[in-house]
Order: structure tokens, then sequence, then C-alpha cells
């Protein structure tokens, strides 16, 4: 079993890295000069948020879904996961988010959770190119009814041919026997392949205050690196973008709560991820 496991992650992952290397001698050619048409997917990366700015596409939808190996059921927080989002521009450098994500926790039963989230770009914001920094506020409420104050940072840099982004996210749970701050970070870079074909790399650690609290209220800091790709074709509202890789604990105690909202599920395994968003705003 565990020999088919292994060959099932090998698998996958050599899935994911082939459209990097398959698209690998394009990129050799392209260069700051090149006159292509760059369409920007409203959300490039899979495990961090970017803000929007006047000259991107004001308003989408999109359906993401992932699937994480060796967890603790075939459907449900941590197996087949899946999640529906909105996002939008709202003048003056704010962006909202909103999202719904459903579990089923039992066969019987759906389970729901919601976010919503606004941010503001204090650094940069009025044009894609260049660099935005964004901090914003926003409210979680989980699978078990929790409610959560969230607080996040964003980074982005943004050229012809690299993507760069990352996120601080901050977390309070408004219960007990949950952690006083639960931290998460993510981080993506992308290269430009192609004319609207990007691809790189993605990390994503949660639960990191594991580092220093041994009673960690979802079992420990865990962490996620693996290849990404993000493709806009030029004549479609639709863009994609996939990424996953090994998961792993940096720390570990016996504490789990699979009812929190995690992108990484509660075990260390094999996680792969996509996505598809649907431009309301015209093509």
């Amino acid at each position: 079993m565990f020999k088919n496991l292994k060959i099932m992650n090998k698998r996958l992952l050599t899935f994911l890295i082939a459209g990097i290397i398959g698209t690998s001698t394009m990129a050799q050619n392209l260069s700051e000069s090149d006159n292509f048409t760059i369409k920007r997917t409203p959300e490039p990366f899979l495990f961090s948020i970017s803000t929007l700015t006047p000259e991107d596409l004001k308003w989408s939808l999109d359906y993401s879904g992932g699937y994480g190996e060796r967890v603790s059921g075939p459907f449900g927080y941590d197996g087949i996961n899946q999640q529906f989002a909105v996002k939008g521009y709202l003048g003056k450098r704010f962006t909202f988010i909103a999202n719904a994500s459903l579990g089923f926790p039992l066969e019987k039963n759906i389970a729901s959770a919601q976010q919503i989230e606004v941010i503001r770009d204090i650094l940069g914001g009025k044009k894609v190119l260049g660099l935005r920094v964004g901090a914003g506020l926003g409210v979680r409420r989980d699978y078990s009814d929790v409610k959560s104050l969230l607080s996040r940072i964003t980074f982005s840099y943004e050229m012809p041919q690299w993507k760069f982004s990352g996120n601080l996210l901050l977390e309070k749970a408004l219960a007990s026997k949950r952690d006083k701050i639960d931290v998460i970070t993510s981080l993506g870079i992308h290269y430009r392949l192609s004319e609207n074909f990007y691809g790189g790399l993605e990390a994503v650690g949660e639960d990191l205050e594991g580092f220093w609290d041994k009673e960690e209220a979802e079992g420990g800091a865990k962490m996620l690196i693996g290849p990404s790709l993000s493709l806009s074709p030029k004549k479609s509202r639709l863009s994609f973008a996939l990424s996953g890789g090994p998961v792993f604990y940096a720390t570990q105690n016996q504490l789990t709560n699979p009812e929190a909202i995690r992108e990484l599920p509660s075990e260390a395994g094999l996680m792969v991820r996509a996505r598809v968003i649907f431009n309301l705003s015209g093509s």
C-alpha cells in the first residue's frame, strides 16, 4: 500500500512539474521588449491573495478544489475540499474578497464556512506593475460555527516577466481551547513562460505558532512547497491555476482541530489544488 502511495506521489509531482519543463524552451526567447499583450488573471496564485488595481478586471468568480492524500477521510475538511469565491475592486485601492467552503463531515450532513475580507493597498496599488503592499481586516466562520477575526498583510511585485506575491495572515478565534493567535504565511513566484502562461513555485506555512507553542491547537506547524502554474487564455473569460506538493509537519503535537479552516490537510502527505476563475467584466 505504501509503495503504491509513493508511486502516486511521484506521478502527481511529475504532472505538476511537466508543464514547466515542457515549456521552458519557449521562455528562452522572451525578453522585456516582447510586444505580447499580457492578460492578468485576478488571482494567479493558489495560496496567496493579491490586491487588485484600477487596471485590473474588476470582478470575478472562482471555484477551487483540492485533494490531499493520507488524510482522515475521503470527503470532508481534509480529503476533497471545495471553495467558491468572489473578488472585486471597490475603488480607492480597496479589494473585496468573500468565499464559502463546503465540507462533508457526516454522510447526511453538509457543513459550510464563510469568510469576508477587505484589503487596502497602503503602498502602490494604482498600477499593476511595480510594488504593492496592502493591509486588511476580515471575519471568518468555520465549520463548527466558531467566529474569528482576521488581519492580513499582502505583498506583491510584478514585472512583465515575473510575479512575486506573499501574505501574512493572523487569525484570532473567538472561542476557548483555541490558539491566542494563528499565524499563516505564503509566498509565490511566477515566471512568464509564454504569452499568458506562467510557471514557478508556491510555498505556504500554517499554524507557525507551533514553533514556540507546544500546545498549538491545530496539531503543529505544517508546510508545503511545490510547483505552480497559471494560464489566462487571451480570448476567454476563464483563467486557470494549479499548484501542489508535499505537506509535512515542521512541529507536531497531539492536539487537532479539523473544523478550523486551513488550506493544508491535517496530516502529512501530498496535496494538489486547482482553481478556475470566471471574469465578470468581459474578456
